[in-house]
């Protein structure tokens, strides 16, 4: 899989595809993941990407030019199958729509900024728009990040142990059951006995009620998507 990130503010991606998984996907050949500084493709001699709003509207907005270019330039190279727009009104981001972009070959994630992008990008540029969350960032970056992050580690060979991903939270619209590790026993804090007991029926029975549980008292929205399927 091939991600590639238009942004103004590359440095900000620096760390997040540096380390861990990504890292490791990256060097294994299983993603490649391309930062790309949106002003390179300005032709402004400041390099600038931003201009005022007609109609008034306070703040800054991302023009259509510059963006045009680079999306047209990257298209010319690849075919891609979705063309992504961070955005705080966009669709929200969650584990089932990780797994179906984890799917894809080529995408494009356009990071927005200042006050959004001229509304013609959205128009005829972009495939999708997508959220992190119901609330506003300084830039779409972080988003990208996000969505990255969670893409990638679902490509086969990205985790040590492939069926890690299938026991996440949300794939099965329900939380994970709690998780122990060694000592058995701390500051008399003690692990379920039925973790240590071996019995993989009664331990897989046990995880199933303690996720319905979870879900139940922290995220009864959850549950009710998962009785309905």
């Amino acid at each position: 899989m091939r991600i590639d990130i238009l942004t103004i503010l590359p440095g900000l991606l620096n760390g997040p595809f540096h380390h861990s998984i990504l890292k490791r996907a990256q060097e294994k050949n299983i993603a490649e993941i391309h930062v790309h500084d949106l002003r390179k493709w300005s032709t402004d001699k400041h390099r600038r990407v931003d201009d005022y709003a007609f109609g008034g509207e306070a703040g800054m907005v991302m023009m259509i030019e510059p963006i045009d270019r680079a999306i047209s330039q990257l298209k010319a190279e690849r075919k891609y199958d979705e063309i992504i727009y961070t955005s705080p009104d966009g669709e929200l981001f969650n584990q089932s729509l990780a797994n179906q972009l984890s799917l894809m070959n080529n995408i494009l994630i356009l990071c927005g900024h200042y006050k959004g992008v001229d509304h013609r990008v959205r128009e005829h540029l972009i495939t999708r728009e997508i959220s992190i969350g119901d609330y506003v960032l300084t830039g779409g970056e972080l988003a990208a990040a996000v969505i990255t992050d969670a893409i990638v580690r679902l490509l086969p060979g990205a985790l040590s142990d492939g069926s890690s991903a299938l026991s996440d939270s949300f794939q099965d619209n329900l939380l994970a059951p709690p998780v122990y590790t060694r000592p058995a026993e701390y500051n008399g804090w003690k692990v379920p006995e039925v973790l240590l007991s071996g019995d993989h029926k009664k331990i897989e029975e046990w995880k199933m009620q303690q996720s319905l549980e979870r879900t139940k008292k922290l995220r009864p929205d959850l549950l009710k998507k998962y009785e309905d399927e």
